[in-house]
């Protein structure tokens, strides 16, 4: 088998006579099966060539009839019409897109077909035996082409298409109908292309596409106000960078082409135009303060400009416009105005009387001429009230003495208001400046101390000294010194002024001794110029000193002299004396002292009170020895008793009053000491008494207070108090039966029971 494509005419003739010579070919032979293999018992061992037989095929694309179309029909040679050979056919739509008649080879396509989807399909084509399915003949390749026929129309694949050209352009490719465009009358244009096949012959297909075209802005068109003339109105007392109003100018073109800057030609000393970049509009605000009294209405011519020209279109007129703006000013009630309006600068002589005129103030109502206004200083500028304003003409007067030194500058607030209005005030500053008059004397600048040595040489300079005065006077400093008159004959050193507002001193003579005197005290008179002059005294220590052959100081004492301000021997009299005093004086305090402290120990002694034991806890009874010493209050109430011998008590242990009895006594010991006795014995009854009459108060008495114990007590009191308010004798023989602790108590109160106890 031999496989070919068919693709043209002169293809086809060479297979119907290749067809030819196999069909030839083949009736000379026998004895063979398909595949060119010899039967056995064949007259001949050669192989017979054998051959497929069909037609050329080719199939119309886009048929549309209701039968399947016929493409062609495979045949082998040894087919000899018996129907013992089936065909099939494999490959590219073997199957759905083309059938076979497998008795015949007859092939069909059963679907329309697109060659510009597929132009050809690949198929292989199979005969074998009906009853074997053996091969008749190899297997062999054929194609199936697809005719075409015009049934695609021409297509923009990129369609629609959209260009632009700007306005006002020349020629291009897509030539324009018209001279000149103007996107501002119509921005875009569209058009319809068409292409047609066949080059537009009868019965060639065509397409169509859209074609946009898009006008481009230029900068052809100049900024334009809607308006002439804009009328405004403010307030005089508008502030600064106020907005007055608002102007627009358009533009006809587009994007940055629109884009403009508005500026001020004329009338822009009060008002100033910015540009409101989101509205492209032209503010106009005020520059300065306006003034209805000045000037009542103000014309602003405003001018917008492109700020991008294109400058191929310049001669197309002037790419800027101008608009009047009219300003009306409106009154209003305004505080008065001082002149100058930027403060007042005053002077003054500090030596000036209180009540002395400084300067005036002037200020002026601007709404009503000679309307009058009062003034005052704003008292926190002026705390010490130092001037006074005449509420009326506005003079300032002194109310209080001035010192420059002190304050060489004063700066206060003056108010003025309408008089009839006070609420419309406005301030003003004014600095007063203290001018200078010489009302204090110079001073040397410091306190000044110099040192010579012992062998000092005649002319040596000591130091130089310098002067500080607390004036100021315009024609500047002059200064003159000189020793008082006290000085002026030393012949120790002398003062050289070097004109220069310093001096300076020197050695007069030689040889100083430091063991003689070793300071020295110069006094220097310092004039000033005046006028008038003042002077003043100052003091140069000078000290003697030991020094080395270099010169270099080794020591120096403090033992002083003054040489012409030493003092007198009367002040030396008179300190001393008056030291004497101050001694005189302390002894004197120290002797009252003295005394007094021993007539107050004397008192003390004679006060009974002192002699009257307190005790003013319970305490723990005779065993407590801690709270008071119980043989003091023994001793005070037994010793007339207890004491029989002709020797009497101890006389330690009385009272002044009593020793000093004691030593008077006679040889009847007993009756004096009895008669003692009885003297205390009414002084306690006395203070008993009265510490009856008074409840209010603790009494001085002997014997110890005792609290009250409470209802529950079983025991009475035991306090003395009361003791003379009942004449009747109590008895107090209870007492031993309570115990050792109330043994003392009980030897008190029941003295009669201790020989009972005793024995």
């Amino acid at each position: 088998m031999v496989p070919f494509w068919i693709s043209g005419p002169q293809t086809l003739l060479a297979v119907l006579g290749l067809l030819c010579c196999c069909s030839s070919e083949a009736s000379r032979t026998s004895g063979t099966v398909p595949g060119g293999i010899k039967q056995e018992g064949a007259s001949s061992l050669e192989r017979v060539k054998r051959g497929w037989v069909w037609n050329q095929f080719f199939v119309v694309e886009e048929y549309t009839g209701t039968e399947p179309l016929y493409v062609g029909k495979i045949h082998t040679d040894s087919d000899e019409g018996k129907g013992n050979i089936k065909y099939t056919i494999s490959g590219e739509g073997a199957g759905s897109i083309f059938i076979i008649d497998k008795q015949s080879g007859d092939i069909h396509a059963t679907e329309r077909l697109d060659r510009e989807e597929k132009s050809f399909y690949t198929l292989r084509a199979q005969a074998r035996d009906l009853l074997t399915n053996d091969l008749l003949e190899p297997e062999s390749e054929f194609v199936i082409k697809v005719q075409d026929i015009n049934d695609s129309e021409p297509q923009f694949l990129e369609g629609p298409y959209i260009g632009s050209v700007a306005e006002l352009s020349p020629i291009g490719i897509i030539m324009t109908a018209v001279a000149d465009l103007d996107r501002e009358t119509q921005d875009r244009y569209e058009l319809v292309v068409k292409a047609t096949d066949m080059a537009g012959q009868m019965g060639g297909l065509s397409g169509s596409t859209t074609v946009t075209i898009v006008i481009t802005d230029v900068n052809d068109n100049p900024p334009r106000f809607t308006q002439k003339m804009n009328q405004f109105s403010v307030s005089e007392g508008a502030a600064v960078g106020t907005p007055v109003g608002r102007v627009i100018a358009t533009d006809a073109d587009m994007g940055e082409n629109t884009d403009m800057s508005y500026l001020i030609k004329d009338g822009g000393e009060l008002f100033k135009v910015t540009t409101d970049l989101e509205t492209q509009e032209a503010v106009v605000s005020i520059k300065k303060p306006l003034d209805f009294e000045s000037k009542q209405t103000h014309n602003v011519v405003v001018e917008a400009v492109n700020k991008h020209v294109d400058p191929r279109f310049v001669d197309l007129g002037s790419f800027r416009d101008q608009t009047i703006v009219r300003v009306s000013v409106s009154d209003i009630d305004e505080p008065p105005i001082f002149q100058p309006a930027d403060g007042t600068i005053m002077e003054v002589q500090e030596d000036a009387k209180v009540g002395s005129v400084v300067g005036i103030v002037t200020a002026r109502d601007p709404d009503v001429t000679n309307k009058p206004v009062r003034f005052s200083i704003d008292r926190t500028t002026d705390q010490d009230l130092i001037f006074h304003i005449d509420p009326d003409s506005g003079a300032i007067t002194l109310g209080k003495v001035l010192d420059r030194e002190t304050a060489g500058w004063h700066n206060i607030t003056v108010k003025a208001v309408e008089a009839d209005n006070h609420s419309m005030a406005t301030y003003s500053e004014v600095s007063i400046r203290i001018l200078d008059v010489n009302d204090n004397p110079p001073e040397l600048a410091k306190p000044y101390e110099a040192s010579i040595c012992e062998d000092s040489k005649p002319g040596q300079l000591i130091h130089t000294i310098s002067v500080v005065d607390r004036d100021e006077p315009q024609t500047g400093h002059r200064f003159f010194f000189t020793l008082p008159p006290e000085a002026v004959g030393s012949r120790h050193f002398t003062l050289w002024d070097v004109k220069d507002n310093t001096a300076g001193i020197r050695t007069q003579r030689s040889g100083f001794n430091r063991h003689e005197q070793n300071v020295y005290f110069l006094p220097i008179l310092v004039v000033d110029s005046g006028p008038p002059s003042l002077s003043s005294t100052g003091t140069l220590t000078i000290h003697v000193c030991g020094c080395d052959k270099e010169g270099t100081i080794q020591s120096c004492n403090a033992t002083a002299y003054v040489m012409s301000a030493a003092l007198s021997p009367g002040a030396l009299i008179a300190l001393l004396v008056c030291m004497l005093i101050l001694i005189v004086l302390v002894l004197l305090i120290l002797t009252l002292k003295r005394h007094r402290k021993g007539q107050r120990m004397a008192e003390d002694e004679e006060d009974m009170r002192d002699n009257v034991i307190k005790y003013n806890d319970e305490g723990g009874g005779e065993q407590d020895t801690e709270a008071y010493d119980m043989s003091a209050l023994r001793n005070l109430y037994d010793f007339p008793e207890a004491k029989t011998c002709d020797s009497g008590p101890d006389i330690r242990s009385l009272p002044q009053w009593i020793q000093a009895n004691r030593v008077n006594v006679s040889s009847d010991g007993a009756t004096a000491a009895a008669t003692d006795f009885s003297l205390f014995k009414g002084y306690i009854r006395k203070k008993v008494e009265q510490a009856d009459a008074d409840l209010t108060v603790p009494p001085y008495d002997s014997f110890q207070t005792y609290a009250f114990e409470g209802t529950s007590s079983p025991a009475l009191s035991l306090s003395s108090i009361h003791t003379l308010s009942n004449t009747s004798e109590q008895d107090f023989s209870y007492l031993h039966d309570w115990g050792p602790r109330f043994r003392q108590l009980a030897g008190y109160y029941a003295p009669g029971n201790r020989e009972e106890e005793a024995s």
